[in-house]
């Protein structure tokens, strides 16, 4: 190579340049539902039930409890917006990629084949499918706000980085640039993170893991 080739395959590690390039391919990476990029699915089981007890004559006489429960399997989904800032720096042969922060996709998605309903009535209680209507209608909201529970957003996160380091090895292959001699390993580290993180963590995908 000459000194000119050289000193343009340079160039091109450099940090800011990686950036603009990234950017300016994100409009062709843009997925259908408005440049949001999927990184991890979470399935489960979630069980709701409410209580309602009955009572007259200053509560001295008890008309009965009414107990419903739905049990449903649901489907939270998680997300980056591609349209929010993104971060590459160049480590040697590494890639270091600060991500915007995982998302809740909402509304999660209620399985209402694999529902199951169940009421307790009171023995002088007549409001079992009352009340069951009202806790259909507070599900949709409930498991919005589980969506964002701190147990769940751990339990994806290493879902998601390894999804954006695939997606970031992909954007690397499609330049030619995910080989020995280029970039061979790429660590991906969340908004909300701290930056020092990007140190201790390791590759979250590399060149030999992937082959």
């Amino acid at each position: 190579h000459s000194l000119n080739a050289v000193a343009k395959l340079a160039q091109g590690f450099r940090s800011e340049n990686i950036n603009t390039t990234f950017t300016a391919a994100l409009p062709e990476l843009v997925t259908p539902k408005g440049g949001n990029l999927e990184v991890a699915v979470y399935k489960t089981t979630e069980t709701f039930s409410r209580a309602n007890d009955k009572r007259i004559l200053w509560d001295y006489v008890s008309l009965g409890t009414t107990v419903t429960e739905i049990r449903a399997p649901v489907t939270y989904r998680y997300h980056v917006r591609l349209a929010d800032p993104w971060e590459l720096e160049v480590r040697g042969h590494v890639c270091v990629v600060r991500a915007p922060a995982v998302r809740a996709s909402l509304p999660p998605a209620i399985h209402t084949d694999g529902m199951e309903k169940k009421t307790d009535r009171g023995w002088l209680r007549l409001n079992g499918k009352e009340q069951m209507r009202d806790l259909e209608k507070s599900i949709t909201p409930t498991l919005s706000t589980y969506a964002e529970r701190d147990a769940i957003l751990k339990h994806v996160r290493e879902t998601s980085r390894k999804t954006v380091a695939d997606f970031i090895r992909a954007w690397l292959l499609r330049g030619e640039h995910w080989r020995s001699d280029r970039f061979s390993a790429v660590i991906v580290v969340f908004e909300g993170e701290e930056a020092s993180d990007a140190e201790l963590l390791p590759p979250t995908v590399t060149l030999e893991g992937s082959e």
